[in-house]
C-alpha cells in the first residue's frame, strides 16, 4: 500500500541492514532473509518508539542467516526456507514463523502495466530452463490474447546468493514442471541453467528495472515499493490471480501449523480458487539454551511485540500476519523450548 512511506531508497540497496539501536545491553542482532526485510524495518522503528529497545537487522538471504544463527554471531536468524525437525535438534535451535507472503514474478517490457501479464508456473519453469526464450513464444502468446508481446530474446534473472525467496520460487516450479524438478530442483541455491544473478531481493529487483525484457522474481513488496510489473499466475485451482494479501490468506488457509514438526509449513501450490501459488512464511532460527539471557528474553519480547501490535503494519505492506491460533502454538513452543543461561524457561 504506501510502502514507499516506510522504507528509503537507501534501505533498499544491496546488503540491507535495519540499525535502530540504543546503547542498552538488551538491543538485538538478526540476519537472514530478504524476502520479510520491509516489514522487520517497520516493526523494528516501531518497536524502538514503543519500548527504547533496538534492533540490528542483516538483509543478507536466507542461508548467511542460517549460517550466522550456527555460529552464534547474532541473537536471530532468518530463513523462508523452514529446517527439518532433524536439523533443528542438530543445531539445538528451535523454529517459529513471523509473518507470510508471496513471491512474485516481475517483467520489464514496454508497455506491459503490473499485473497485465498471464503467465503459468509451466511456462515460467520453462523460461527459467531456457527452453522458452522470446516474449512472442507461442506459450506466452497463447495466455495473453490482445497483449503486445516484444519480439526480444528473454532475460532470466535471478538469485546469486542462498535465498529463502529462491526456496519459494523453486520448490513451486518444482511441483508444476517435472522437468524443472528434474534438471535444477528446490533449494535455497541452485544450479540456474541460464540468466543473470543478483544479490538479495533488492538486487534482482536492481537488475530487472535496469534490463529491458528481463523477467525475475521477488518478495511482493519489493515489486510494490518499486512500481514493477508483476505478472498473474495461474494457481492450482485453475485460476489466474493477482498477488496481495489476500490471495496469500487463502493460500495459508489449509495449513496445519499444530502438527508439522518444527512450523516447517510450505504453503506454495496450495488448491483454492483464490489462492496465490508461490506463498510462503518466513522463519525466525534461535537457540534453544540461550547464553546471553537478556539478548534471549528480549528477541521474545520484540517477536511477541510483532504479533500483538505488527498485524495492521502487515497488512500495509501486503503482508499477512500470523493467526492467533499458531502465535498460541509459537508461545508454547517457546515456554517449553527456550531455556535461559541456568536452565530455567526463558518465556
Amino acid at each position: 500500500m504506501r510502502l514507499n512511506k516506510f522504507l528509503t531508497s537507501a534501505a533498499i540497496a544491496a546488503g540491507s541492514a535495519i540499525l535502530f539501536s540504543s546503547a542498552i545491553a538488551a538491543d538485538i542482532t538478526g540476519a537472514g532473509a530478504t524476502f520479510p526485510y520491509p516489514i522487520y524495518a517497520k516493526w523494528a522503528e516501531e518497536y524502538k518508539k514503543a519500548s527504547g529497545n533496538g534492533l540490528n537487522y542483516q538483509s543478507i538471504g536466507s542461508g548467511g542467516g542460517i549460517k550466522q544463527i550456527k555460529a552464534k554471531t547474532v541473537d536471530f536468524g532468518a530463513s523462508d526456507m523452514p529446517l527439518k525437525a532433524e536439523d533443528l535438534e542438530a543445531a539445538g535451535l528451535m523454529q517459529f514463523p513471523a509473518i507470510m507472503g508471496g513471491v512474485v514474478p516481475i517483467v520489464n517490457l514496454d508497455g506491459v502495466t503490473p499485473g497485465q501479464l498471464k503467465l503459468t508456473g509451466q511456462v515460467v519453469a520453462d523460461i527459467y530452463l531456457g527452453k522458452i526464450t522470446k516474449w512472442n513464444a507461442p506459450e506466452i502468446a497463447a495466455l495473453n490474447p490482445g497483449v503486445k508481446l516484444p519480439t526480444d530474446d528473454i532475460t532470466v534473472v535471478h538469485r546469486a546468493d542462498g535465498s529463502g525467496t529462491s526456496f519459494l520460487f523453486t520448490d513451486y516450479l518444482s511441483k508444476v514442471n517435472a522437468d524443472f524438478k528434474a534438471k535444477v530442483g528446490a533449494g535455497t541455491a541452485v544450479k540456474w541453467p541460464t540468466g543473470v544473478g543478483g544479490k538479495g531481493n533488492e538486487g534482482v529487483a536492481a537488475n530487472v528495472q535496469r534490463i529491458k525484457n528481463s523477467i525475475g522474481y521477488v518478495e511482493y513488496a519489493y515489486a510494490k515499493k518499486n512500481k514493477m510489473s508483476h505478472t498473474q499466475l495461474k494457481n492450482r485451482d485453475g485460476q489466474f490471480v493477482q498477488p496481495d494479501d489476500e490471495t496469500f490468506k487463502a493460500a495459508a488457509a489449509g495449513a496445519d501449523w499444530a502438527k508439522t514438526p518444527g512450523f516447517a509449513v510450505i504453503l506454495t501450490d496450495q488448491a483454492g480458487k483464490t489462492s496465490w501459488p508461490i506463498t510462503g512464511a518466513s522463519f525466525i532460527l534461535m537457540h534453544k539454551n540461550q547464553v546471553d539471557t537478556a539478548k534471549g528474553k528480549e528477541v521474545v519480547k520484540f517477536f511477541d511485540w510483532a504479533y500483538k501490535n505488527g498485524g495492521a503494519m502487515a497488512a500495509e505492506l501486503d503482508y499477512v500476519a500470523m493467526p492467533s491460533a499458531v502465535v498460541k502454538l509459537v508461545e508454547d513452543g517457546w515456554k517449553a523450548q527456550l531455556k535461559d543461561a541456568s536452565g530455567k524457561a526463558l518465556w
